[in-house]
């Protein structure tokens, strides 16, 4: 280490830093060619042999062609996963329908409402009540 100037490690620092980014693009380009709708499997594949083939010359020339419209397709993708989630948890967060389950849902709670009141109002013996409630919350 005594035979290496302090300028060739900020040097090599660089190096590496350029390299990793340069990998970082690459690989951002590569996915961008596979998520891409508007191009056909030819095109996809000329396009990824271009760039694997001539890594510099191909990345610098698909980021002039399709550059533009690299963020209207991470801007979509990232639309599609949100609407998925939010779906998700709409589902989950839903009544479920009566099905059963470990999850208290609102369908059981008003059932439950429903029978204390039938409950209280004498239409229901408490035997009546505590079957029905054991096989709503089975």
């Amino acid at each position: 280490m005594d035979n290496y100037p302090l300028l060739n490690i900020f040097w090599t620092m660089l190096e590496l830093f350029l390299w990793i980014l340069w990998f970082f693009l690459l690989f951002k380009i590569i996915t961008d060619i596979f998520r891409s709708d508007d191009m056909g499997g030819w095109g996809k594949a000329g396009w990824t042999i271009f760039v694997i083939l001539l890594p510099f010359l191909g990345v610098l020339v698909y980021l002039i062609a399709r550059g533009g419209s690299m963020q209207q397709r991470d801007v979509d993708q990232a639309r599609r996963a949100d609407a998925a989630f939010q779906d998700y948890v709409r589902k989950a967060a839903g009544s479920g329908g009566g099905s059963s389950g470990g999850g208290s849902s609102g369908g059981h709670v008003e059932d439950l409402a429903k029978l204390a009141e039938l409950k209280n109002s004498g239409a229901l013996s408490e035997e009546e009540y505590q079957r029905a409630k054991d096989k709503l919350l089975a």
